[in-house]
């Protein structure tokens, strides 16, 4: 029915526009995309995001034929034709009139009242998520770069958490911001472009992003998209202004970058990194994790929940997405953790968890810990300085915390220390490791993990 709706609704428009290309920068698993939309700047925002079609797509997985993605942004779908059919939208107190829908047989999706670019990006993440499993390839919500001695690392985390900040670092080439793929050759980037948070965008603590959207240059040439941010008649932005939503966005290729290689290609990782935003104020700002508590920190997918991203979120909460992604992981949990423990274990990733929330407090009480801190702890653990200190055990959240870390004040290791009331810090700790210990019976308790998963549930 809405694929119907959807090409009648095109039918009528005066102007259409098509674009060819493709996900995945390795060409044994690059899919081919055709973007049809009313919408000059969906058409953009496609050629700035999907990459050039490969000229060997004929050794592809896939074969040739390619994904079909409509996109009608401000159509909208009549809530009596859909009645019992689409959800009831709460908030209009009516059947929904917005769709975002695939079909993997036909290979068609559709993006259909949505005007959020996100929904033709995301979209497509999912089709590649449900798709690679397939063949032996691991997708990842996450981000990758390359220092100068070609070591790869990996960033995942759920929106908000800093994937695109910390993978942007002038000492290491970036190979891709959000959606990559992890197989037998190692990392691959599926997009040609960025999609990276505004919200309180700092020139000075992110140079590198705000030059990518904000550089002057011929219109013709330049290509950046900035949406959901206040704008003024004089063409200024302000992007502290959070009053109609903190989810600003800008999308930009990947070249815009000075210091980023748009092949989209790098090794096996050697480390790689779980962010969390941790509003509660509890976790170490970084952590080791064996293999086995890696697999359950990637399961559950940890982060709190801030105004943003999601509609009607108001006081921060904890929030649990699987594999920093759940929305876009339509596949039962066994087929990613299982390709994660097997590429540990033949590749030797160290894993890291880093808290880039809170620290001292929660949030309203602490304060958010310094970008530059977190970014000289990664550091740390990304030239092996890290594999040089002692670390303690965590007992509650079973992980191992280091108790020194090179350019850090140690205090800030150790989350307890940082609070003012030592009872409350044990108290909010223990209210977390429930929260942990509710959703994985909730999601989980009813599937066969392993019991050495199950047993790095914190508590």
């Amino acid at each position: 029915m809405i694929l119907e709706d959807a090409l009648a609704a095109l039918a009528q428009k005066p102007r259409l526009y098509l674009v060819e290309r493709a996900l995945g920068a390795h060409s044994r698993y690059a899919l081919r995309v055709r973007v049809i939309t009313d919408r000059a700047l969906v058409a953009l925002f496609a050629d700035n995001m999907f990459r050039p079609v490969p000229e060997d797509l004929q050794r592809s997985v896939f074969g040739e034929k390619p994904f079909t993605l409509l996109a009608l942004p401000y159509d909208k779908l009549d809530p009596k034709r859909y009645a019992g059919r689409l959800r009831v939208d709460p908030a209009k107190g009516q059947t929904s009139d917005i769709a975002v829908v695939m079909d993997f047989v036909e290979r068609v999706g559709i993006v259909y009242g949505s005007a959020y670019l996100g929904s033709v990006k995301k979209l497509m993440f999912t089709v590649m998520n449900f798709l690679l499993p397939e063949f032996g390839v691991l997708p990842i919500h996450g981000a990758a770069n390359v220092g100068p001695d070609g070591d790869c690392a990996l960033f995942l985390g759920l929106s908000g958490t800093g994937k695109t900040s910390l993978s942007t670092d002038p000492e290491r080439v970036l190979i891709g911001d959000d959606e990559h793929g992890w197989c037998a050759e190692g990392i691959f980037n599926f997009e040609w472009g960025c999609y990276a948070k505004m919200i309180d965008i700092d020139p000075k603590k992110e140079p590198d992003i705000y030059w990518a959207v904000m550089h002057e240059a011929d219109p013709l040439e330049h290509g950046a998209i900035v949406e959901n941010a206040m704008i003024y008649p004089d063409g200024t932005f302000d992007f502290h202004d959070r009053r109609l939503t903190e989810n600003s966005r800008a999308s930009y290729p990947l070249s815009f970058l000075k210091n980023a290689d748009p092949r989209g290609l790098a090794g096996h990782p050697r480390v790689m990194f779980f962010l969390a935003a941790d509003a509660h104020g509890v976790l170490p700002p970084i952590a080791r994790l064996e293999p086995e508590q890696a697999m359950f920190w990637f399961l559950m997918g940890y982060t709190s929940r801030l105004a943003g991203t999601e509609i009607g979120a108001g006081e921060p909460r904890s929030t649990f997405s699987r594999f920093f992604g759940a929305p876009f992981m339509p596949r039962l949990p066994q087929d990613y953790t299982g390709l994660l423990e097997e590429f540990l274990r033949r590749y030797g990733t160290q894993v890291y968890l880093v808290n880039t929330g809170w620290t001292g407090g929660p949030y309203g009480v602490g304060k958010r810990i310094d970008i530059r801190l977190t970014r000289r702890m990664v550091r740390a653990a990304l030239s092996g300085e890290l594999e040089n200190v002692p670390f303690w055990e965590d007992e509650l959240f079973h992980f191992w915390v280091p108790e020194e870390c090179p350019g850090v004040p140690r205090e800030i290791l150790r989350p307890e220390e940082t609070w003012p009331d030592k009872k409350a810090y044990r108290e909010r700790a223990e209210k977390l490791a429930q929260d942990f210990r509710r959703e994985f019976e909730r999601a989980f308790g009813g599937l066969a993990l392993s019991p050495r998963i199950a047993a790095q549930c914190p508590g």
